[in-house]
């Protein structure tokens, strides 16, 4: 899984992932551990709407790669995906005609756009971002966002929200009984959409970020190196027709996946990139 669309961009067309973002246990921890494992360097803003009051911008190549900010206590710890949309209003009513459920929103940031929390059909949380003009968002260069995939239960109702949502293409990838597919725009590939299996019945739907990872450290070094910094490998580093992946969490326990897309291995046509995210 991977979207190779050149970073940063200023145009980010309705579909495309347009930011990535941690609601962290510890931000303070949640910065040292990402600026130790990708080489991040840290940008904090003034944000009324958190906890600390601030919210950190995260920076690789002085691009702008995501942002992190101190989770709530009744709030759920993780990463999220923001997809891009031309209108949010528009969307919010989308979201809704179509099966999701708005959270929050449509709120305007000022400088930054407007956003919309929801849940999909599925039951994922989602965040769907207006962006401005000058919106830039670093991806496919070592230690930004590669790509993301959608872990399911119902893989239909999923694939019929997005797919009218945006007027994405699907096509099955997966293998094995393996239900696994590629959304597109175009020839473009953008998501990919995994059905979890019966025994991970009881994980929520969920996304999961793919960070990329230099070819010269490789995926084994990395995900040693968090071992180090006090995170933990949910997945030991395997090899896919995507390249060598580890799943991974921080010290905060909030998963995310690392790539090293030099290393691709055939293992048949179509194959999920992570088939047990969760099962270490």
């Amino acid at each position: 899984m991977s979207v190779e669309i050149p970073g940063p961009r200023s145009f980010v067309p309705a579909g495309i992932p347009c930011w990535i973002e941690l609601a962290a246990v510890n931000e303070e921890a949640a910065r040292t551990f990402y600026g130790e494992l990708f080489g991040w360097e840290f940008l904090v803003k003034r944000d009324p709407a958190t906890v600390t009051r601030r919210y950190t911008i995260a920076l690789r190549y002085d691009q702008e790669v995501g942002g992190l900010y101190q989770a709530a206590q009744d709030q759920p710890v993780g990463w999220m995906l923001h997809l891009a949309v031309a209108n949010a209003a528009a969307t919010a009513s989308w979201v809704e005609h179509l099966g999701g459920v708005v959270t929050l929103g449509p709120m305007d940031i000022p400088g930054r756009g407007s956003l919309v929390h929801a849940l999909d059909p599925s039951g994922a949380p989602v965040v769907f971002w207006q962006p401005p003009a000058d919106w830039s968002f670093a991806t496919t260069l070592p230690g930004t966002f590669s790509g993301a995939d959608l872990n399911t239960h119902d893989g239909v109702r999923a694939d019929d929200f997005y797919c009218k949502l945006f007027e994405f293409t699907s096509q099955q990838i997966g293998t094995d009984g393996i239900d696994y597919v590629e959304w597109r725009l175009g020839s473009e590939p953008v998501l990919y959409r995994y059905v979890m299996p019966a025994e991970q019945a009881a994980m929520p739907p969920h996304w999961m970020i793919y960070l990329q990872v230099d070819p010269e450290r490789g995926t084994d070094a990395v995900a040693g190196q968090a071992l180090m910094l006090g995170g933990s490998i949910v997945t030991r580093p395997f090899d896919t027709p995507f390249g060598r992946v580890a799943v991974l969490a921080d010290p905060g326990g909030a998963v995310f996946s690392i790539v090293d897309h030099s290393r691709p291995v055939d293992l048949g046509v179509g194959r999920a990139e992570v088939d047990d995210p969760y099962d270490d």
